[in-house]
């Protein structure tokens, strides 16, 4: 056990901080926050009491735990710039892991197909998978118990196996998302079933100010319910196909504002997450007049 008073190897001291950049960035995706939220961590770590931190164990340990929770609350907070999706990594990097050569690319692949899992899911899979953290501080980092935080892992784990296996080009995309907004408008349950993969996973995005679905839903059956409820036919709600995020999305109205924006990460033929956006705040950019309104 280290000792607050007692000086560190500066070797020591620089791979920790390497170590927690690494774990901020492949969980945001990016290095520029990843830089904000290690700073942040070491600042909460001065915050303690002389005493608070001769009690730490192992401040390494302590300091991931902090990052990955700081992370966590980042992905799953509002976005602060308004954009829909989950964080992309910046162009700066993507070049920086390019520039490494194969093991570069092979991260910058992943970190890529980590912007389709959801928050917990991508601190599980990180911590767990690629940093090799105990299965108690993922815990603690996660909010969730260690059998849960395994379950999580497991399905990012699939999720990530589904993608790189069967990759979509962007027409193929559009195609099965037409084919889900007809069976959403058709209200039929049987064609939407067979467009979804069996684990297929939905999450509703609520922001806290509508009372939708907090928790993911798990299973095709289930997400086929939950999406056929939430687009139930009514006359002043539609449906249509939009780009969103660069891909073919779907954009529900009522009494022509956009009420929610969904993306569909699918791989082969079969959709295999849900992303729902229904946050007012979110949806604010998509419900601003444009110049040709006015």
């Amino acid at each position: 056990m280290e000792h607050a008073g007692e000086a560190v190897p500066i070797a020591e001291l620089l791979d920790e901080r390497r170590h927690l950049l690494e774990v901020a960035h492949w969980m945001l995706g990016s290095r520029v926050p990843a830089e904000v939220v290690v700073d942040e961590a070491y600042r909460r770590w001065y915050g303690l009491t002389d005493g608070r931190r001769e009690r730490v164990a192992s401040p390494r340990a302590w300091l991931t735990q902090v990052v990955g929770g700081i992370c966590l609350a980042r992905l799953t907070l509002p976005d602060p710039d308004g954009e829909l999706g989950r964080p992309r990594p910046d162009t700066e990097a993507r070049e920086t892991e390019t520039e490494t050569g194969v093991e570069g690319e092979a991260s910058a692949v992943l970190l890529r197909a980590l912007e389709s899992l959801a928050p917990a899911e991508r601190a599980a899979f990180v911590l767990n998978d690629v940093f090799g953290v105990s299965p108690g501080t993922v815990a603690g980092v996660v909010g969730q118990s260690e059998p849960q935080c395994a379950e999580l892992a497991d399905r990012a784990r699939r999720s990530l196996r589904a993608q790189g296996a069967h990759p979509t080009s962007p027409r193929r995309h559009a195609e099965v998302v037409n084919a889900v907004r007809q069976a959403c408008a058709d209200a039929d349950g049987g064609r939407l079933a067979s467009l979804l993969a069996p684990d297929a996973t939905a999450y509703f995005d609520g922001g806290g100010k509508l009372r939708a679905l907090s928790r993911p839903v798990h299973g095709g059956e289930r997400v086929v319910r939950s999406l056929l409820t939430l687009l139930s036919r009514h006359p002043r709600t539609t449906l249509d196909t939009h780009s969103v995020n660069g891909r073919t999305g779907l954009v529900a109205r009522y009494d022509g504002r956009v009420a929610a924006v969904i993306t569909l990460d699918i791989a082969g033929s079969h959709v295999v997450q849900v992303w729902v956006v229904l946050n007012p705040d979110k949806l604010r950019e998509w419900n601003r007049p444009r110049p040709s309104d006015a």
